[in-house]
């Protein structure tokens, strides 16, 4: 078990699937009433930083095939294709985030394609069959590390579910304020190797709370280990 896997914070309805949908169908009418997009985790500056590292790193071309995991309202998939990135997917286990994310990036002329799926149990024949090049995660695994019921085990499965949905040397992105630099680093052993950090603002909303510390992070998969590996390990 990889250090820091064991550790289980208490439990928050911000870990609870039930929160989400109450949570996305307020802001689909607050979307229809005003165009409000919603709470952007992080906020933007967060997923400009996240977007700006793909745009600058020289290794991910801009139609490198791209998912979002709990992308929630669409907006980190809309700053994506600011930068030029065209090959854009998001998934959420919550179909009304998905129907949110429809409306705002249609709404900015984003073509991604959106589907709901819960990434612990996802898989490649839902994305047509073909790997990706890049993850990128900004809350998600958070709110997995809050769920009421086993999240140990839950974050181990999302580990392998991730790294099995990547190319080989595929590039994960993952922004958390539940987690240091260190302790992911720690936790998606030896799936992932460290490429990257992204030095953050100092400050950051989550759950309607602002606070200081918030760790963005590059991630590279681990060519040494198969998915059988992964399995295996976890049995």
């Amino acid at each position: 078990v990889p250090p820091g896997m064991s550790v289980d914070f208490e439990p928050s309805v911000l870990g609870t699937k039930e929160h989400w949908v109450q949570t996305y169908a307020q802001e689909i009418r607050d979307f229809q009433e005003n165009g409000d997009v919603g709470h952007i985790w992080f906020g933007h500056q967060c997923q400009k930083r996240m977007a700006g590292w793909l745009e600058k790193c020289g290794t991910v071309a801009k139609d490198a095939k791209i998912l979002d995991i709990g992308c929630g309202n669409g907006a980190l998939l809309c700053a994506l294709a600011e930068r030029g990135f065209t090959n854009l997917w998001g998934t959420d286990y919550c179909q009304e985030a998905i129907e949110l994310a429809e409306r705002v990036t249609n709404s900015e002329g984003v073509g991604a394609k959106l589907v709901v799926t819960d990434i612990l149990t996802a898989q490649m024949s839902q994305f047509d069959d073909a790997p990706f090049d890049v993850c990128t995660d900004k809350g998600t695994y958070d709110a997995i590390s809050l769920c009421p019921e086993d999240s140990c085990s839950k974050r181990k499965q999302y580990v392998t579910s991730v790294a099995s949905l990547l190319t080989d040397r595929g590039i994960y992105i993952i922004t958390s304020c539940n987690w240091t630099g260190e302790e992911i680093e720690q936790q998606f052993e030896p799936y992932f190797v460290h490429r990257a950090s992204i030095p953050a603002t100092p400050t950051f909303q989550f759950g309607g709370k602002t606070g200081q510390t918030v760790s963005t992070l590059v991630l590279q998969k681990n060519t040494d280990i198969s998915v059988h590996d992964m399995t295996h390990n976890q049995l």
